[in-house]
């Protein structure tokens, strides 16, 4: 459990002991760059040995930060392992705003597979860097346009249908969960590729009546054909997976 600084003051004080909370910063500070810091970049280093890896943001707020106000978004950005890897590797990096030059930094040197959400952000990282989109961020424009259906009308709709669909896709990778990669993109070029060509050229079929700009489902339909480009380098390494769910659940640890 962490306790504040403030608090800790205030307990050895009544200890007797009038240690102030600036001089227990000041051996945090330290202590942090003597050990922590080459530490985090020892572990950088073994991070960017990988060949597939998962980035995410999420924002953060931090007090009395200087030139920004309190209530100004701030990020926490992630950088893991995939699922490759034997050790997994999480790594956090606070940066100030949301800028593609964060990543590109962090990344510098490095070339492979990135795991990431729709974010523009990471659509203009190096050439070396080939971006894998999520299928459940595109699945969950799906599910918001369910939920707008009247509920007597949510079954056999065509939302209801796109959710099947790309459920069908995760289904298959369950059943290839403890293959080889070799063997599990054999079988993904042979069964789920294919799943997933059917499925573009199916939204891209619906009445256009159903899909206007404005509509919930015409939105969902949109936002899958401008992520298709990412989504579709699924199909490029049996090491790849279909969503950034390892990036979202360790940010949900912030």
């Amino acid at each position: 459990m962490c306790v504040p600084l403030y608090r800790q003051e205030q307990e050895w004080l009544r200890q007797g002991i009038p240690l102030s909370r600036q001089t227990m910063a000041n051996w945090v500070i330290q202590a942090s760059g003597d050990w922590l810091e080459p530490l985090y970049e020892k572990m950088r280093t073994h991070l960017l040995s990988h060949k597939v890896l998962h980035a995410d943001e999420t924002v953060c707020q931090v007090l009395r930060e200087p030139g920004k106000k309190a209530n100004t978004n701030s990020y926490m950005w992630l950088y893991r392992t995939s699922g490759d890897s034997k050790t997994p590797i999480v790594l956090y990096e606070y940066q100030p705003t949301r800028s593609s030059s964060h990543p590109k930094r962090f990344l510098d040197g490095w070339d492979g597979y990135l795991h990431t959400d729709g974010y523009s952000g990471y659509h203009n990282l190096p050439p070396g860097i080939t971006v894998v989109g999520c299928w459940v961020h595109m699945r969950r424009k799906f599910e918001e346009a369910l939920k707008s259906t009247p509920e007597d009308e949510r079954k056999g709709s065509s939302a209801q249908e796109a959710i099947r669909r790309i459920g069908k896709l995760f289904h298959l990778e369950d059943l290839w969960r403890n293959l080889a990669p070799d063997e599990r993109q054999k079988l993904r070029l042979e069964q789920s590729k294919p799943l997933a060509e059917d499925f573009f050229v199916w939204i891209n079929s619906l009445p256009m009546k159903d899909v206007l700009p404005k509509m919930p489902l015409g939105k969902a339909v949109k936002y899958a054909n401008d992520q298709r480009k990412w989504l579709d380098n699924f199909w490029l390494d049996g090491r790849l997976e279909l969503s950034n769910n390892r990036a979202e659940n360790s940010s949900g640890l912030l």
